[in-house]
């Protein structure tokens, strides 16, 4: 979502900057370095043979399986029954209570959480050999992502790391209570009040003076500003965080940031299968890696189907147009959606040639494509183009569709929403199929109506492969 809009930004006359900030730090990331401290017996990504952030990730699947049969065993305890006869509610179950206070069991009485918490706790202090691990841990999962946004063409222009912003912001927390933006609560706390625009109270720093989320982004908002000099700032970052953005923009908005205008959260809503929602915790994920994997393997089954495996190309041109198949299908269906709507990603429904998909534009294209070639080849005039008025109502409909190809790009950068050139791109496609089934091209009726329509055929490629190129999507040569 967010590469797609960067270069729909960038198409409108933007200059824009990719940055990304990884979450490189902190409890979850002391999960899984503690779990292979633990278990892991020496095993890395090399030896295994997996991928480095499949097998950090692995990892933190474990530890939260390991707590679950703590927590299990915990349950059993004379301690436990008897908090539970003190404190449960009188139409609370069992069950229902304990599913409720794992966090604070977590926090209370885990001896796994008491581990972790310790290991958060030496990272801070910069104990030596916890840091030497969380390096060796990161560097397993940066080489994975690496993998993967190579897999999809994405780049970023800058990275900042977690570890290196997360002190931000206490200075701005200063600057803001001497000017009356922040207060401070007896326990040392600091907060700022929103209820006067239909908000509530946030703390932006604890009572022992650590940093909270929300300190951490006022310092990197800051921060990216003073590096770029940017007047836009988008933050892609699915919808579970809204009113964490809502609070962000207003405080920035009332400390008196330049940039707190130009602020947009990009939210997107979460993607399902047709299984259900998916758990990190319970590793119940699909891995961006295993997703691709997926979609390229059933473009080459639909290829295979319809006998048509390229057989006449090198293999390495073949599996090359079958990648590209394959990624479109997985890139169209994931933006086709607008970003605020829920949806669930079908992968069988995404490669499907006659449906709403990618390789159905990708179809049309190719075709346009395979016109093109024999134009060249044997040498037609398209001049005679010119002189042709008689149009019929199947090429006025794509007269009209290039015509609006501006406006809808517009569109898409104004309300940072990729599905208006998804959309327009299908759309398009499907009116060149009616055209190219209702009108003959090579044997039209006269050498005005051929030059047209190829002229016309080629002007529908050169927009489809612009839109689809906005949203990530490379088109085969052969399909």
């Amino acid at each position: 979502m967010g590469w797609s809009c960067s270069r729909i930004l960038d198409a409108v006359g933007y200059d824009v900057v990719r940055t990304q900030i990884v979450n490189d730090r902190g409890v979850a990331i002391c999960k899984s370095m503690l779990a292979w401290q633990k278990f892991a017996e020496g095993k890395t990504p090399g030896s295994t043979g997996i991928k480095g952030d499949h097998f950090v990730g692995d990892y933190y699947v474990l530890f939260e399986n390991k707590t679950k049969e703590e927590y299990e065993a915990w349950q059993q305890t004379a301690a436990a029954k008897t908090l539970y006869a003190e404190k449960h509610k009188p139409d609370q179950s069992e069950k229902d209570f304990f599913k409720d206070y794992k966090n604070k069991w977590f926090n209370d009485h885990s001896q796994l959480g008491v581990e972790v918490r310790d290991m958060l706790l030496r990272w801070e202090a910069g104990d030596p050999d916890t840091v030497a691990l969380w390096q060796q841990m990161n560097n397993w999962v940066y080489a994975g992502f690496d993998e993967t946004y190579a897999k999809l063409g994405v780049a970023f222009d800058k990275l900042y790391y977690e570890s290196d912003t997360y002190l931000l912001g206490k200075d701005i927390v200063d600057d803001g209570l001497r000017k009356g933006v922040f207060f401070r609560k007896d326990d040392g706390s600091v907060w700022v009040d929103l209820t006067d625009a239909g908000y509530d109270q946030k703390v932006v720093l604890r009572a022992d003076g650590t940093s909270v989320y929300i300190t951490q982004d006022l310092g990197t908002a800051r921060m990216r500003y003073h590096d770029f000099g940017c007047e836009k700032m988008v933050y892609v970052v699915a919808d579970e965080q809204n009113y964490h953005f809502i609070v962000l923009f207003e405080v920035l908005k009332r400390l008196g940031e330049p940039y707190a205008g130009g602020l947009h959260h990009l939210s997107y809503g979460l993607v399902e299968l047709p299984t259900g929602r998916m758990k990190t915790r319970e590793g119940t994920v699909v891995d961006a890696d295993d997703l691709i994997d997926e979609v390229v393997n059933l473009a080459w089954e639909n290829a295979r189907e319809r006998d048509t495996e390229l057989t006449d190309i090198d293999p390495a041109g073949r599996a090359e147009d079958i990648r590209r198949i394959g990624l479109g299908a997985l890139k169209f269906y994931m933006t086709k959606v607008n970003p605020r709507k829920k949806m669930i990603f079908n992968p069988e429904e995404s490669v499907d040639l006659q449906g709403q998909t990618g390789p159905y534009i990708q179809y049309s294209h190719v075709r346009i494509n395979g016109l093109m070639q024999r134009v060249e080849k044997e040498g037609v005039d398209l001049a005679p183009a010119k002189n042709y008025t008689a149009y019929r109502p199947e090429e006025k409909e794509l007269l009209k569709a290039l015509h609006e190809y501006p406006n809808t790009v517009l569109a898409a950068a104004r309300e940072y929403d990729p599905s208006h050139i998804a959309n327009y791109c299908y759309n398009l496609a499907k009116s060149y199929h009616r055209f190219w089934h209702e009108l003959s091209i090579f044997n039209a009726e006269s050498a005005q109506a051929k030059a047209f329509r190829l002229v016309l055929s080629r002007a529908v490629g050169n927009a489809l492969k612009s839109g689809m190129e906005l949203l990530g999507i490379e088109m085969p040569e052969r399909m």
